[in-house]
């Protein structure tokens, strides 16, 4: 049952006064039950539990705390239809979509669970002492990964399961060692308490700390700048805009002690198609880039918003026929009426620079927060002059560019801010021309892809997902797959210790 409260550990608290509802978009009301933002002195409460749960956590075995995360998706699971209906309700996405990030978060879950079950992501090292070594004896040194302690995590609008409240931030910071809060988005805040006591849950029925885990709701600002700034929250994890995720960087940077943002923002997702791939699959690239620029309305961080192409005789036939695809689709529900009202703004800016023309855009009318695809093209020459032109629009929107050539392409690419992904689109023909292309997307992304769509981000070993800034704050990190458990931990080194006072693991 969904009762509006916060977690602060495993205690249900209200103790404010201020409530934010949420909103159904697709039936273009309000959810009726009234959320409780947090107090400060509640914000205080849940750091304090976790800062004396990390005292406890931190030791806690990897087989443990795997034991507590496969419990949570468990747990997840187990509230059924439940889940589902309040996923639907609050963010306006099919029920397919609500069962596939279910499962993606279940799977994230058991992904680090599998990880943490032994020693081996910690990557410990041992250099034996020397002590007959010349001129100097050498001392024993062994190097291990310790957690950094309570972690803040912001859950995300477009993902209300798989980058929220259990979603890959909380997962990878758990299995870490680290206690974590959330701060549970206002947009599906109902979601997010479910997903919270499945978590209380799950740490209860596995003996972990009372504050291990705690969710915090609020619809403003003051919770969150409150979080951040607190003394003993020692890491944040942010999936949002660029204005977001910066402001909580510049509030942890500020602080007597600052602490590490780890925040996934804005990304355009620049695709490269060459004049090879253009003349020989026209029409196969149209359709697919069509689907994958409408694909959950254009509400992935890795929608393709910008194409690169090389203007010639076939450029505008390719362009017609992406529009009149991208068109054809039928309009779907964005997440809340504030994000269709940014997609409509931040889509005419774009629109309205110098040289930018509509291809095809929807026009008529659409239900209350259904989003009008739009395909608009420019030339590289205006493009290149105008970083107006750069900006994200969150949404089934993409500017083509057509370059006069591979040398305009390549500016452009050089110039563009980082990005989270860069697609390239070729044929075997052109392999041996790419280098100069794929050298400027690796200085400006975190991932490229061959022959495919940015859209779908895989849970593996393998993934990077961040990029240069302000694809994220900090490129040497990633935000998806298990690699991103190095965000919650630090380097520490034991110097000529006792064999008995040593970790198990670097015995």
């Amino acid at each position: 049952m969904i009762t509006g409260k916060n977690f602060i550990g495993n205690k249900l608290s209200a103790n404010g006064t201020d409530t934010h509802k949420t909103f159904n978009p697709k039936l273009n009301v309000e959810n009726s039950c009234n959320f409780y933002a947090a107090t400060i002195n509640e914000v205080d409460e849940a750091v304090q539990l976790a800062s004396q749960a990390f005292k406890e956590y931190r030791k806690i075995s990897g087989k443990k705390r795997a034991e507590f995360l496969n419990a949570i998706a468990d747990e997840i699971l187990a509230l059924g239809d439940d889940l589902v209906q309040t996923y639907m309700s609050e963010s306006g996405l099919p029920e397919g979509r609500a069962m596939g990030e279910r499962g993606r978060t279940i799977f994230q879950l058991q992904s680090f669970a599998n990880l943490v079950e032994n020693e081996n992501w910690k990557q410990n090292t041992i250099d034996e002492a020397i002590p007959d070594r010349q001129p100097m004896p050498k001392d024993d040194l062994r190097k291990t990964s310790i957690p950094l302690g309570p972690v803040v995590v912001f859950a995300a609008s477009n993902f209300p399961l798989a980058f929220s409240t259990a979603g890959g931030d909380t997962a990878s910071a758990l299995a870490s060692g680290c206690p974590v809060i959330v701060k549970s988005h206002s947009m599906h805040s109902g979601t997010g308490e479910l997903v919270a006591s499945a978590i209380i849950k799950a740490a209860e029925k596995t003996g972990m700390p009372n504050g291990v885990f705690s969710n915090i709701t609020g619809s403003g600002k003051i919770v969150g700048a409150a979080l951040v700034r607190h003394p003993k929250v020692k890491a944040v994890g942010f999936t949002g805009s660029i204005s977001g995720g910066r402001a909580l960087f510049d509030i942890a940077a500020k602080r007597p002690e600052p602490i590490p943002v780890f925040a996934e923002m804005g990304s355009i997702n620049p695709v490269i198609i060459t004049e090879n791939s253009i003349a020989k699959k026209s029409a196969e690239i149209a359709s697919t880039y069509a689907g994958s620029i409408t694909m959950g309305t254009g509400q992935f961080c890795t929608n393709p918003g910008l194409i690169l192409t090389i203007d010639n005789e076939n450029t505008n036939g390719f362009i017609k026929d992406l529009a009149e695809k991208a068109t054809a689709i039928a309009p779907q529900c964005m997440l809340h009426p504030n994000i269709k009202r940014d997609f409509i703004n931040n889509g005419a800016s774009v629109s309205s620079q110098s040289g930018v023309n509509v291809v095809a855009v929807i026009e008529d009318e659409v239900e209350a927060n259904f989003a009008p695809t739009q395909i608009s093209t420019v030339s590289g020459t205006d493009f290149l002059i105008n970083p107006k032109m750069h900006q994200e629009v969150f949404g089934p929107f993409s500017l083509v560019v057509r370059c006069k050539d591979e040398d305009e392409l390549v500016e452009i690419i050089e110039g563009l801010e980082g990005q989270l992904t860069g697609t390239i689109l070729a044929e075997k023909e052109d392999y041996a021309n790419l280098s100069e292309i794929v050298d400027a997307l690796q200085n400006r992304v975190g991932r490229i892809i061959f022959n495919g769509v940015p859209t779908g981000v895989e849970v593996c070993d393998s993934m990077t997902h961040g990029g240069p800034y302000p694809a994220s704050s900090d490129s040497r990190f990633t935000a998806v797959g298990t690699g991103s458990i190095k965000r919650w931990v630090r380097p520490f080194s034991f110097q000529a210790f006792p064999k008995e006072l040593l970790p198990q693991s670097l015995k």
